[in-house]
This record gives structure tokens, C-alpha cells and sequence, in this order.
């Protein structure tokens, strides 16, 4: 009860009640029942929404003058991704989007954040538009718009196009996704409020060409690595300026981000303070320098001759001003404060740490707290979303038709909880995007893990709400976690 402050309980019970608790002992049983209604609702004006990405969901890669990413290349490449499985089909999505907004329509969400194709509007990477492609993404927003859904545009998730000459290895391809992002931005600010530059550095860097996970499927030394960072970083420095150059006035721009999200292994001064130095360091090439606009010394010595090579003016650009930071939420590293040098230690996860269907998906509802905690102690950004946040589940329909995906709804449960106490906090965390809306081409895994509200029959493209669906409409309805 200690942890109860006189301001909270005033709000609860008004003034009179707070001093009649002042001189009495209440039950504890009393104290839950009166604190649970206002502890769990979130702002009046929060955001609810959904998230999906083009190559996971679209289909209908060769239609309309849309020509290959390196996703294509990637999964048509034998032995890269599950089965052997692409994004030909998908969900369908280019034929099928007014049926998804009908789902975003009875889920009562007020956002919907979705990514374009860049080869959809420049087949080649650069050089003419094509009107067909981007005719497409105009009447998605107007269906969007049609139906009080507001529209939240991510310009690049990880669906390089195939032309562009050394893909992200060349500087030159900032460039062109700079006048992508422009271009776009200026055909489409009249009707969308909210630009997405980015998703997820790591997942098309790392895991594309120091790994090979990803497309383009490349294992190249860490210097190149390096380089290949900072190309994708000054990318979305570029678009900012290209965004703000071309925009309505008035346009919001972010990015969204899957920093590493450091949580505390006890919740003391000491151990918050190491999560805080270590949220930084652990993403000093991507959202730190972001932030920033400057390498961390510990990073740069680190790598040391293997660090970037960062040309005059670089770093200011990528340093750009953001009106908000969007966050991919799904798994926590815990960190422990220690004597190193650099102030902390990240704990290994022993072998009895629970997950979800995806083997990387461990679960920690927490997280979500610490990552708005963290990036807003650090930084201090003006607005925060929760750009993705969901899991995968083993789903399996019932003889009735039904998908009770319990595990599903006890993930989002607990994470939304959390996030609820740091809205409660005041930190400036605006909205939450749930991933999936939809079961999707899972990248390397192909479609043998579901992330989806809406299972989907990928041979029928029938689309079927799932128990998660009707639990987050329910929470949508009431704008709180019960």
C-alpha cells in the first residue's frame, strides 16, 4: 500500500474518501477492488490499431507494373526459406483490402499501419513512378478514410527492390530512398498524417547481409556490415528531410524500430540505471545515432578500424528531429548492473525460459514497459507508439469453426497491462499497433508460424476472427486491459 501516492488516491476517491482512508485500515481486499477500474484504462485519446507489411501480406507481385524485391529473389532462392515458401500469394491483399478493412472496421481500431511496396512505385528503385502502383496505395487510404480508420504509412519494410545496384551495400540507395520517400509522401500527405521512414534496421542489415537469414542472404565481414548500418540509418535521415521538403505541412514522421529493450532484473536505482546504459550501447548503430546523431565512443571503439566511415554532414542528417519513435515490441534482454566497464552485463536466458511457437519469441510482458521507460528517460521524444506488438501460436480450428487462441490472449494480456502502467506514468505513449492482423507470409519461416487476429485459410484466403480478435475488440470497445 506504501506504493499507493496521496495524488493517485485523490484521483480514485476524491478528497473526502482519501481522508477518511488517511485514519483507517482497510482490507486489502477493499484497496484492490477500488484501484482496478482507473488503473487499467488508457488515455481518453489513445490510438488502437493493427499492423501489417506488403510482401507479408499483398500477393500480386507481378501485377500493375510492380517488378521483384529481394524478398522475391530471396524466397524463390532453394533452401532460404521454409518449404521453400514466397510471398507470390500471401493473403492476397492487392485483391482482398476492402475485405481486410471490413476486419480493421469491426475490430473498432482508429489506426492502420501498413507499408508500400517500394518496387510498386518505383520498379526500377528510381527513375519513373508508376502511376498503377501508387493508384493502388491511394485507394487503400481512401478505403481507410471511407471507413474512420486513420492511415499510417511505413515506406520500407525490408522489400528492397531487386534493380537497385548493390542494394544496401551502395550509398546511392539512401539517395534513392530518399526521393522514394519524397515522392510518396508528396502524392499522399493530403490524406495520411503519419510517415513510417524505416522498420527495423537489424532485420534487413544484419540478418541480410551478416547472417544471411534475411534477403539478400549475404554473410559479409563485420566492416561491411558496418557500412551497410550507416547506409540504412542516413536512409532514414534522408527521407526525414525528403519527407519534411515534400509533405503537407503539418505531417508527423517517425520510424519503427525493434531496439533491443534492456529490462532490470530488480526494479532498484542501481539496476535501472544499468538497463538505461545499456539500452543505449546495445543500439548505438541504429536508434542511439538515431537519437543522437552521433556513434557511442564505446561503440566506435569497439569496432575500431571496422567502425563506419562517416562522411562530412552525415551524422546531422541522421540526426534529424523526429515527431515521434515508434517501437516493435516483443522479447526482453535482462540486465544486470555490474563493475565492467561499461556498467552492465545482459543475463543468458537458462534452458526452462518460457517462449512462444517462434523459438525467439521468449515471453516478458514487461518489456513493454521498459521499452517506452527506457527510450523516454534517454531521449525524451515528443510521442511514442508501440509500432508492433503480438506473438506467434501453435492455432488450430475447432470442429465448430473456432480458433481459441488462449495463449494468444495471455501474451497480449500481460504485455498491454504493463504498457497501460507506463501510460499511467505519463510517459507520452500515444498508440499500439497489434501484430497481425492477419496470419502472413512469415519471411524465412514461409507460413508455418501464425501471427495473426484472423486466421487465414492461405488456400481459400478465407479470413476467420480468432478468440484474440474478439478479446481486442472487447478492449478497444472499453479503451482498458479487464
Amino acid at each position: 500500500m506504501k506504493n499507493f501516492t496521496r495524488r493517485q488516491f485523490g484521483k480514485a476517491l476524491g478528497g473526502t474518501a482519501a481522508a477518511a482512508f488517511a485514519s483507517a485500515s482497510l482490507p486489502r481486499i477493499a484497496f484492490a477492488q477500488i484501484a482496478t477500474a482507473s488503473l487499467q484504462r488508457f488515455p481518453s485519446n489513445f490510438l488502437w490499431g493493427c499492423a501489417t507489411a506488403a510482401y507479408q501480406i499483398e500477393g500480386a507481385v507481378s501485377e500493375d507494373g510492380r517488378k521483384p524485391s529481394v524478398w522475391d529473389t530471396f524466397s524463390h532462392t532453394p533452401g532460404k526459406t521454409f518449404q521453400g515458401e514466397t510471398g507470390d500469394i500471401a493473403d492476397d491483399s492487392y485483391h482482398l483490402y476492402k475485405e481486410d478493412i471490413k476486419l480493421l472496421k469491426n475490430l473498432g481500431v482508429g489506426g492502420y499501419r501498413f507499408s508500400i511496396s517500394w518496387s510498386r512505385i518505383f520498379p526500377d528503385g528510381t527513375g519513373q513512378a508508376n502511376e498503377k502502383g501508387l493508384a493502388y496505395y491511394q485507394r487503400v487510404v481512401d478505403e481507410l478514410l471511407k471507413n474512420n480508420i486513420a492511415p499510417y504509412i511505413t515506406l520500407f519494410h525490408w522489400d528492397l527492390p531487386q534493380a537497385l545496384p548493390e542494394g544496401w551495400q551502395s550509398r546511392d540507395t539512401a539517395k534513392a530512398f530518399a526521393d522514394y520517400a519524397g515522392y510518396v509522401s508528396r502524392q499522399l500527405s493530403d490524406r495520411v498524417s503519419h510517415f513510417f521512414t524505416i522498420n527495423e534496421f537489424t532485420c534487413f542489415t544484419d540478418k541480410g547481409y551478416k547472417t544471411g537469414k534475411f534477403a539478400p542472404g549475404m554473410k559479409l565481414p563485420d566492416a561491411q556490415v558496418n557500412q551497410i548500418r550507416h547506409n540504412a540509418v542516413l536512409a532514414h535521415g534522408m527521407a526525414v528531410q525528403a519527407i519534411r521538403a515534400n509533405a503537407k505541412s503539418g505531417t508527423q514522421i517517425g520510424l519503427a524500430e525493434n531496439a533491443t529493450v534492456c529490462v532490470p532484473v530488480i526494479e532498484d536505482s542501481e539496476q535501472i540505471e544499468g538497463a538505461r546504459r545499456a539500452t543505449r550501447e546495445e543500439n548505438a548503430q541504429f536508434l542511439t545515432v538515431v537519437m543522437e546523431g552521433k556513434y557511442t565512443d564505446s561503440y566506435l571503439q569497439r569496432e575500431g578500424a571496422n567502425a563506419p566511415k562517416v562522411e562530412a554532414g552525415d551524422l546531422k542528417i541522421i540526426g534529424s528531429p523526429l515527431d515521434f519513435v515508434g517501437l516493435n515490441v516483443y522479447t526482453p534482454e535482462y540486465v544486470r548492473a555490474d563493475s565492467s566497464p561499461t556498467g552492465f552485463a545482459i543475463e543468458s536466458r537458462q534452458s526452462s525460459y518460457p517462449r512462444m511457437a517462434s523459438d525467439w519469441l521468449y515471453i516478458g510482458p514487461e518489456v513493454i514497459y521498459w521499452a517506452v521507460r527506457n527510450v523516454s528517460d534517454i531521449w525524451k521524444p515528443r510521442a511514442l507508439y508501440i509500432t508492433e506488438n503480438g506473438c506467434s501460436a501453435d492455432d488450430v480450428i475447432t470442429a465448430d469453426g473456432r480458433i481459441e487462441d488462449t495463449d494468444r490472449v495471455m501474451y497480449l494480456r500481460n504485455h498491454l497491462t504493463h504498457l497501460r502502467r507506463a501510460a499511467s506514468e505519463g510517459y507520452p505513449i500515444k498508440g499500439y499497433f497489434l501484430w497481425s492482423l492477419l496470419d502472413n507470409y512469415e519471411w524465412a519461416d514461409g507460413y508455418s508460424k501464425r501471427f495473426g487476429i484472423h486466421y487465414v485459410d492461405f488456400k481459400t484466403q478465407k479470413r476467420t476472427p480468432k478468440l484474440s480478435a474478439e478479446w481486442y475488440r472487447e478492449v478497444i470497445s472499453h479503451n482498458a486491459v479487464e
